[in-house]
């Protein structure tokens, strides 16, 4: 049996009586061709089962039709999320999705977009590693026109287009929200403050308190406490305290599962004790006791933003492209571990 003869782009553009550039570029979502002839292309690929060949493309653009994606941790739901929200937009754009995780590691960061820049990626979409202070190996990246979105963890100084939820207001709404449940002595568990999110979700925490003329006491704030061990740790210092907290902010729902674990096996109950509020919305939330309150980073959301971003920035000469800062809005989720019943507000239901 003779096989079938493979379809290429110069079979639809025969069929649609157009160039085979065209239909290159249609089938990249190049913002030159119209929706009209997009759509035409497409149902026309789709009729004639065409394939892209990521071999011919590479030789013929130098690039492979590939997103490169790196997280600190891919072990994260935050992360697995956004990944699965970049991959259904970027499939459908025709582009795979290279995926490599730093592990929280500078060093390792660094090697994975060396390693990616040599595999020819045509855009990279990156989450800062803790340990990330040093933004000079981006450097060689955007030199080359590969555009790069940073998203959650973003640089300090915005040097390339982020996507972000505004981390800062969500810390500030999460504490308020304590504040009205009659909290005055509020306990954060915050994170590196080299990180952007973990510096402004301390920030909204500060602000918070301040509009609530409640002073601000540093010995209520533990630095790096967002993993279920450093929850631990805070929740055996803050039951050596003279004073107990009435409420605990924590930048991760990590450190906020643990330091709730270690103040329910000594007695102190969660939230007529100590109101408990997270950060990231994470899926065993609404199995601790107590259901675990928590600010929703709409990842997913995320995730497909940052494809759109990318496939847009890809879709333009480096010289013509503008950086962009998209704020996602955020929400938070109560649930029973801070709302302090006797104080309960209807704004809080």
């Amino acid at each position: 049996m003779k096989p079938l003869q493979k379809v290429t782009i110069y079979d639809l553009a025969k069929e649609l009586n157009t160039s085979a550039s065209t239909v290159s570029r249609a089938l990249q979502n190049h913002p030159r061709i119209s929706e009209k002839m997009k759509k035409a292309v497409s149902e026309l690929a789709e009729k004639m089962n065409y394939h892209p060949d990521p071999v011919a493309h590479h030789l013929r653009t130098g690039k492979g039709s590939v997103i490169g994606v790196i997280v600190p941790r891919i072990d994260r739901h935050f992360f697995a999320s956004v990944i699965g929200g970049i991959e259904s937009v970027a499939h459908a754009a025709g582009y795979s999705v290279l995926v490599s995780q730093s592990n929280e590691r500078w060093e390792e960061e660094k090697n994975i977009v060396k390693t990616m820049l040599a595999k020819k990626i045509d855009g990279l979409a990156i989450s800062l590693a803790s340990e990330t202070t040093d933004y000079k190996h981006f450097d060689a990246v955007i030199s080359r026109g590969v555009p790069v979105v940073f998203f959650d963890r973003v640089p300090l100084d915005k040097r390339s287009s982020c996507v972000r939820i505004d981390n800062r207001t969500a810390a500030y709404n999460a504490v308020m929200h304590l504040i009205k449940q009659g909290c005055t002595r509020i306990v954060h568990l915050s994170g590196p403050q080299a990180i952007s999110v973990y510096k402004d979700r301390q920030d909204g925490y500060v602000q918070a308190l301040m509009d609530s003329d409640i002073r601000v006491d540093s010995s209520l704030i533990f630095e790096n406490s967002i993993t279920l061990a450093t929850g631990e740790k805070a929740g055996e210092k803050i039951l050596e305290m003279p004073v107990l907290p009435d409420a605990i902010f924590s930048a991760g729902d990590y450190s906020a599962m643990g330091v709730m674990h270690v103040l329910k096996k000594n007695g102190v109950k969660v939230p007529e004790d100590v109101a408990i509020v997270g950060f990231a919305n994470e899926p065993f939330d609404s199995f601790v006791e107590p259901p675990l309150s928590s600010v929703d980073q709409v990842n997913k959301k995320m995730g497909e933003t940052v494809a759109e971003v990318l496939l847009e920035e890809m879709s333009v000469d480096p010289e013509n492209r503008k950086w962009v800062d998209k704020v996602l809005d955020s929400s938070l989720i109560i649930r029973e571990s801070s709302i302090k019943k006797d104080n309960l507000s209807k704004k809080d239901i």
